[in-house]
């Protein structure tokens, strides 16, 4: 009865110890696992961080039409009564380009419309450009009479940008105000007429 009792004794003892060593296996594989999915998911955000920065480097460093030759698209019309007169200074405060905050600028036309930003692949390939600052109702390819929504899907006839004309582009937002042509002078030096667009939100008093 002794030898029966320790014979069962050591088998449970030997089942003990293979369970609480298949147990410390479980929790090592779950360990490495969750080690491995965390180093996974450390790289997808590096690389998602990445591709926004080339995004973003992508918009700025393509190849914008600061100047223009001044006319405007059909059917556009001259604001009644804008904030800023024909001829007058003004202030930019937007940064659309390099050197355009804080210049000075002078009104060349004041024009009554609906202005979008708008996110498209350029025609001539590489990145998408998103949020693009501006074009307005009368540079989409058969625009309708009522004013796009966000999310509607347009051509572009503008020029702005380097493969903007006759891309497919979505509207990201709309309002309606007065839009401006100006000439300035950029604080890098840079000589600019016939800018299109500014805004009047964009521009202060000088």
């Amino acid at each position: 009865m002794i030898v029966k009792k320790r014979t069962i004794l050591f088998l449970l003892t030997v089942i003990a110890a293979l369970f609480l060593a298949a147990c410390s296996n479980d929790n090592s594989e779950h360990s490495n696992k969750n080690q491995a999915d965390h180093k996974t998911e450390q790289k997808q955000n590096s690389n998602s961080t990445k591709d926004e920065g080339m995004t973003e480097m992508h918009h700025e460093g393509m190849d914008m039409n600061h100047s223009s030759s001044g006319e405007v698209p059909q059917g556009l019309k001259e604001a009644a009564n804008p904030k800023f007169k024909v001829g007058s200074k003004a202030i930019i405060n937007s940064d659309h380009m390099e050197g355009m905050k804080g210049a000075e600028a002078t009104i060349i036309g004041a024009y009554e419309t609906t202005v979008y930003t708008i996110s498209y692949t350029p025609t001539t390939g590489g990145e998408k450009v998103t949020n693009h600052k501006w074009i307005i109702h009368e540079e989409i390819k058969d625009a309708v009479d009522q004013p796009y929504k966000p999310g509607d899907e347009v051509t572009v006839e503008a020029d702005h940008m380097k493969g903007m004309e006759g891309a497919k582009a979505v509207i990201d937002s709309a309002q309606r105000t007065t839009i401006y042509m100006v000439d300035y002078t950029s604080t890098t030096g840079e000589k600019v007429t016939n800018h299109k667009w500014v805004t009047e939100s964009e521009l202060t008093v000088k």
